[in-house]
C-alpha cells in the first residue's frame, strides 16, 4: 500500500479530476490524503477522507485579459496561494508521511515541499496553458514567470537555483487531454496524456429534471464559477439568442435565476447543475473553454466556445482545429451571432462526428485508471 498526498487549489475544474484520480488509487488499494481548503475539499472527498486544511483566503479577482491576465494570475493567485499554503503542505508531509505527492500545477507549494523533503512528485495538469507552455514564445514574459518561481523557491528556504520549473515535475506530468486535442506535438516520455478524468461528483438533489423538455434539443450554457460578474451580460445575450428557437431548443444556464431579467420560457437559469449526469441528454454546449469543454468532448457533444482568458483561447483553438465546434467572442458576440453558432453545431453533423472522434481518443487515453497506474510506477520504480 502506497500513500499519495494531493495538493489542490480551491478551483472546481482542478479538484474534480484530482478526486477521480484519488478514487482510482483507492480502488487499487492505496491511501490518499488532501491538502486544501476544508470547506471546499471536504464536500467533494467525503467525511472519511484525511484533509490537512489550508483555510480559504480571498484572492485578487481575475478580471484581466490577454497578457495582463497572466500577470494578475501569478500576482493575484498563484504566488500568494503558494505562500499561504506552504506551512500546511509541510505539516501534512511531516505528519502523514506520504510516499508520493500529486500536485496541481496551480498549487506550487506542493512542488516546493516535495523538493524540501526529497519526495517524488507528479504534476497534475488540468489547465492547458500550463501544459503546452505558450509563453515560451514570449521570452520576457516567460522569464518573468520564472522569476516568480525563483522567488518562491528562495522564500521557502531552498538553496541554489530552482531545480526544475515548479509546474512540471521531472518525475511525472499527468495531463487531462489527448493527442486529438494537442495535435502532433511531442511531449517528453514522463508526460502521461490520459484524457479527462471523470468520476463521482457530489449529488445535486434539487436539480429540476422534470423541467427538461425531451421534445426540444437541450443546450448547456456554462461560463465557470469565477466570472459571475462578467457573465451576466453573456447569459442575457444567449437568452436573447435562443428566444426565437423556443419550439426546438431549450437552454440550461449554469447561473443564478436573477442573472437574466425576464428570461424566455425555453431558458432555465439554475445555479447548480449535475454536469456529468446531464451530458447524455445534451445536443450541444456553450462554454468559456474551461474544464467543461473537455468533459463535453468526453461525451462526444459539440461546442460553441467563448473564451475569456488564461488557457481558454488555447482550448477554443483546439476545439476548432479538431472540428468539434466553433469559437465566438465572449464580450462582443451579438444574439444573432450566438444563435447562428448554436444552430451550426446542432444542425451540422460534422461537428458531432468530430466530437465523437475526440471522445474516442479520450477513452483510449485511459482516464483516471491510466493515471493511477502511472503513479504506481512512480511510487515503485
Amino acid at each position: 500500500m502506497t500513500r499519495f498526498l494531493f495538493v489542490v487549489p480551491p478551483l472546481a475544474g482542478h479538484l474534480n479530476p484530482a478526486v477521480a484520480l484519488s478514487h482510482a488509487l483507492t480502488d487499487l488499494g492505496h491511501e490518499t490524503a488532501w491538502v486544501g481548503a476544508e470547506s471546499f475539499v471536504r464536500p467533494r472527498v467525503g467525511l472519511d477522507a484525511v484533509v490537512f486544511p489550508t483555510g480559504l483566503r480571498p484572492y485578487r479577482g481575475q478580471h484581466d485579459r490577454g497578457l495582463q491576465a497572466v500577470k494578475s494570475l501569478w500576482e493575484g493567485f498563484l504566488v500568494p496561494f503558494a505562500r499561504n499554503t506552504l506551512p500546511a503542505v509541510d505539516k501534512a508531509v511531516l505528519q502523514w508521511r506520504p510516499d508520493v505527492l500529486v500536485v496541481d500545477q496551480h498549487a506550487l507549494a506542493g512542488a516546493l515541499v516535495a523538493h524540501r523533503h526529497g519526495l517524488p512528485w507528479a504534476s497534475l495538469a488540468a489547465s492547458m496553458m500550463e501544459l503546452t507552455q505558450p509563453l515560451r514564445a514570449l521570452p520576457k514574459v516567460h522569464a518573468w514567470t520564472c522569476d516568480q518561481m525563483a522567488a518562491l523557491w528562495h522564500a521557502a528556504g531552498l538553496s541554489g537555483d530552482p531545480a526544475t520549473d515548479l509546474r512540471f515535475s521531472p518525475h511525472l506530468v499527468i495531463a487531462c487531454t489527448s493527442p486529438a486535442m494537442t495535435g502532433p506535438q511531442a511531449f517528453p516520455g514522463h508526460f502521461a496524456l490520459v484524457g479527462p478524468m471523470l468520476g463521482r461528483r457530489p449529488a445535486v438533489p434539487d436539480f429540476p429534471w422534470h423541467r427538461l423538455d425531451s421534445a426540444r434539443r437541450l443546450v448547456l450554457v456554462s461560463t465557470g464559477t469565477l466570472v459571475a460578474d462578467l457573465a451576466a451580460d453573456f447569459y442575457a445575450r444567449v437568452a436573447a439568442a435562443v428566444r426565437p428557437l423556443g419550439g426546438a431548443v431549450q437552454a440550461v444556464c449554469n447561473a443564478d435565476p436573477a442573472t437574466v431579467a425576464d428570461p424566455p420560457d425555453n431558458v432555465l437559469l439554475i445555479p447548480q447543475i449535475p454536469v456529468l449526469e446531464l451530458m447524455p441528454r445534451l445536443a450541444g454546449v456553450v462554454s468559456h473553454g474551461g474544464s467543461t469543454a473537455y468533459e463535453t468532448l468526453a461525451h462526444g457533444v459539440p461546442l460553441v466556445v467563448a473564451p475569456i482568458r488564461h488557457d481558454q483561447p488555447l482550448i477554443a483553438a483546439q476545439v476548432v482545429a479538431a472540428g468539434a465546434g466553433v469559437r465566438v467572442s465572449f464580450g462582443r458576440s451579438t444574439p444573432s451571432q450566438l444563435r447562428a453558432a448554436i444552430l451550426s453545431i446542432l444542425d451540422g453533423p460534422a461537428y458531432r462526428t468530430a466530437a465523437g472522434r475526440v471522445r474516442d481518443s479520450f477513452a483510449a487515453a485511459g482516464g483516471a485508471a491510466a493515471a493511477a497506474r502511472r503513479l504506481e510506477r512512480l511510487a515503485r520504480p
